[in-house]
C-alpha cells in the first residue's frame, strides 16, 4: 500500500511539473511579435511588406534567443498544445528560421535561392533544431503544416523571404487570432494585382496556386478546385463589378504570373 501511495504521489508530481512547464511557453510570442513590429513594414498599398534585414541583424541576439526558446520545446510539450497553438508555433518557426537563414549571408545576398548548392536548396538546409531533432524548412512546411493540418490558407502565412511570396506579417501568429490572420493573409495576397489579377481576358495568378494546387482541391475550407479560392475573394480581386462576377462565376481561364524571387528587403 505504501509503495502504491508513493508511486501515485510521484506520478502526480510529474504531471503537475509537466503542466507547469508547458504553461511557461509564451503563446503570445511577445519578443518575436516585438521584433516583427520593429523590422517588418507594410508597403503603402498594405498588400505586401518589406523586411529590414539590417535591423534584424542588429537585433540578431534577440532573434537567436527567440529561436533557441522554440528549439527547446520538446515533442511532448508540443503534443500538449492545441491544434491552433501547434499551427501558430510551426508558422512562426518557419518565418523566424527563414529570417535567420537570410542573415547568415546578409547583406551579400539578393535572393534566398543563392543559399545552398546545385544539389541542396535553401529549404533543405538542416540548420536548426525543432521538437528535439535537426530539421530544414521544408520539413516544417511539407512534412508538418501541409499534410497534418490540411489548411490551404497556410500558403499565405509562411514566408520565403521573396517579393513573390505572400506578405510576412508584422505580428506573430497566435492561436487566438489564427483564423483571422490566415483569412487576412489570403485577402491581401489575392487582392495584390502585382501577383494576382485579371488581364487580357485571363485570371493571372501566382504560381503558388500551380505548385500547391492539390492543397486547394481536397475540400479543405470549401475549396474543391483552385478557382474556388479566387471566387471566394472575388470582391477583393476585381476592380469592377463585371470582373468580380467573372471571377466569382469561375468563367475566366487561368494563367500564372512570374514569381519574383528577389529578396523582400526594405529599400536602401
Amino acid at each position: 500500500m505504501l509503495k502504491f501511495v508513493k508511486t501515485l504521489m510521484l506520478t502526480l508530481a510529474l504531471l503537475v511539473s509537466g503542466t507547469s512547464f508547458a504553461s511557461e511557453f509564451d503563446h503570445n510570442y511577445t519578443t518575436w511579435n516585438s521584433l516583427l513590429a520593429k523590422h517588418v513594414k507594410w508597403l503603402p498599398d498594405n498588400k505586401q511588406t518589406a523586411v529590414d534585414y539590417a535591423g534584424f541583424q542588429k537585433d540578431r541576439q534577440a532573434l537567436k534567443t527567440v529561436l533557441n526558446d522554440w528549439s527547446s520545446v520538446s515533442q511532448a510539450e508540443f503534443n500538449g498544445f492545441s491544434r491552433n497553438q501547434q499551427m501558430a508555433f510551426l508558422i512562426n518557426a518557419y518565418n523566424g528560421f527563414t529570417i535567420e537563414l537570410i542573415l547568415t549571408k546578409y547583406p551579400k545576398i539578393k535572393s534566398i535561392k543563392e543559399i545552398g548548392g546545385v544539389f541542396s536548396s535553401p529549404w533543405k538546409q538542416e540548420f536548426f533544431t525543432l521538437l528535439g531533432e535537426k530539421h530544414h524548412l521544408d520539413w516544417i512546411e511539407h512534412e508538418q503544416l501541409r499534410p497534418k493540418y490540411k489548411e490551404p490558407r497556410v500558403h499565405a502565412a509562411v514566408n520565403c523571404a521573396s517579393i513573390g511570396c505572400p506578405a510576412l506579417r508584422n505580428e506573430a501568429f497566435t492561436a487566438t487570432k489564427l483564423n483571422a490572420q490566415l483569412d487576412d493573409g489570403m485577402r491581401r495576397f489575392l487582392s495584390d494585382p502585382s501577383r494576382n489579377r485579371v488581364k487580357n481576358g485571363e485570371l493571372q495568378v501566382s504560381p503558388i496556386f500551380k505548385w500547391f494546387a492539390e492543397d486547394f482541391e481536397k475540400g479543405h475550407q470549401g475549396f474543391k478546385e483552385v478557382k474556388d479560392v479566387f471566387a471566394k475573394w472575388a470582391k477583393d480581386m476585381g476592380p469592377t463589378p463585371e470582373i468580380v462576377d467573372k471571377i466569382a462565376s469561375k468563367s475566366l481561364p487561368l494563367a500564372y504570373t512570374e514569381y519574383d524571387w528577389s529578396l523582400n528587403d526594405i529599400p536602401r
